[in-house]
């Protein structure tokens, strides 16, 4: 079986997704041969150049602008779809040597891009495939729907009424979720696990997804969840991001020297009170109990003094997501698909931040709906969301069912059986 994954690098849940399902192939078929191919890079390397570094400056300084734009293009007919529709047809062919040369018996696509070029293809018969089309998020766009696909993959029951909708019809559609490692769906000795790490399983733990936020958006985050009163301990997990990594780290450090600064400042201020009052006390036993005043005094002035913090586990890039994912009692992070997918996957609520508008605003309002979620707010609410689940655990538990009553199960095996389903089915056409 020859497989061909097409794919793009605009955001990472595609090309993760793409990945993930490759993974699953080859444990069930050695012999299978896949292929993920970046699309927009091997058709026009300028063309990808220019839509990856537009949408990463948009999401990053114009997000706005970029719902607005992702909002206009989710119609059938406008001057952004025809454009690329415009766009696709004259790149359609730059595809076919990729095609011809590893002469796949099915497709699959990850990113609406691909999808619209591949079937540009076989509507014009100039091939003749079985074409699954991925779709990575939790709420349907106009962009990933495209005559010639066979199946349509999606994340929910809800998706296939909107997909419907459209004008596909529901025998086209399958609500598998998106693919994802399958490291996901095994489960861990979580007291190795924190042994390993040397954090307490008796500690509520919070996960935070960092590498999709900028560096000012990590630190508000932390400093605002830590200044939380219950206790618990915070895993941050910085991705390939070296600039973010650095600055918490140094922020980090900071904050431990300056308690230790503080803690010893006042011991030597406690400890020079207390040799004060002894003497007071000696002169005057009237006194005797000066001492033991100025003691809690101090310790009083301590607690007030030192900044928050709470046990903090840095992390750079990891391959072991799923490990601190099933540590974790809640997530902080961007809702992109994927992430969103795994954190289903091992049952863990989220508590959503800074969701870009367009497609991340809309799963988070899925999320929400389906009380897998909560929002932080920037401003200080963030830190009594965080509290209140903290202090209520049958919330977050409440969360913790919701999430189990919604996962869809292993969706790259059921794409697997689906595709044996349609080559058996071309191959007898």
């Amino acid at each position: 079986m020859r497989v061909l994954i097409l794919s793009a690098t605009t955001g990472g849940g595609h090309m993760r997704a793409a990945n993930a399902l490759k993974e699953y192939i080859k444990k069930q078929d050695s012999s299978a041969v896949v292929k993920i191919s970046d699309t927009i890079e091997y058709v026009s390397p300028f063309l990808n150049k220019a839509v990856t570094g537009g949408y990463v400056y948009m999401v990053r300084n114009t997000p706005k602008m970029y719902g607005s734009i992702y909002k206009n293009a989710d119609k059938s007919s406008t001057p952004i779809n025809k454009t690329v529709e415009l766009t696709t047809t004259s790149l359609r062919n730059k595809l076919l040597p990729l095609v011809y040369d590893f002469h796949p018996d099915i497709i699959i696509t990850t990113h609406p891009f691909a999808a619209e070029i591949v079937t540009a293809l076989k509507q014009n018969r100039i091939i003749n495939l079985p074409i699954i089309d991925i779709v990575t998020d939790f709420a349907i766009h106009q962009a990933y729907i495209s005559d010639g696909v066979d199946a349509y993959i999606v994340s929910s029951r809800e998706m296939v009424d909107q997909i419907v909708e459209r004008g596909v019809s529901r025998v086209h559609v399958y609500p598998y979720g998106i693919p994802i490692m399958q490291s996901f769906y095994e489960e861990i000795d979580r007291e190795e696990a924190f042994a390993s790490e040397g954090l307490d399983p008796s500690l509520p733990t919070i996960l935070i997804m960092a590498g999709s936020f900028g560096v000012t958006d990590v630190l508000k985050i932390y400093h605002k969840i830590v200044k939380s009163p219950e206790n618990f301990q915070v895993i941050v997990i910085t991705g390939k991001n070296e600039k973010l990594y650095e600055t918490f780290d140094n922020y980090l450090r900071k904050i431990a020297i300056n308690n230790t600064i503080i803690e010893l400042r006042e011991a030597v201020k406690a400890e020079n009170s207390a040799k004060a009052a002894a003497k007071v006390a000696l002169k005057n036993p009237k006194n005797i109990k000066t001492k033991e005043n100025t003691k809690q005094r101090t310790q009083r002035t301590v607690s007030k003094n030192l900044k928050p913090s709470k046990p903090t586990e840095l992390l750079y890039y990891t391959d072991n997501v799923d490990k601190y994912m099933r540590m974790a009692d809640l997530i902080v992070t961007k809702p992109g698909g994927l992430t969103v997918s795994e954190a289903i996957a091992v049952n863990l609520p989220m508590a959503i931040f800074k969701a870009i508008p367009g497609q991340e605003e809309q799963n988070a309002e899925f999320l929400v709906s389906k009380n897998m979620a909560v929002i932080l707010e920037k401003k200080d609410s963030c830190t009594a969301v965080i509290t209140d689940l903290l202090r209520n655990p049958e919330k977050l538990q409440s969360m913790k069912d919701s999430i189990n009553s919604f996962s869809k199960g292993n969706s790259a095996a059921n794409i697997y059986l689906l595709m044996l389903d349609l080559i058996k089915k071309y191959n007898k056409k």
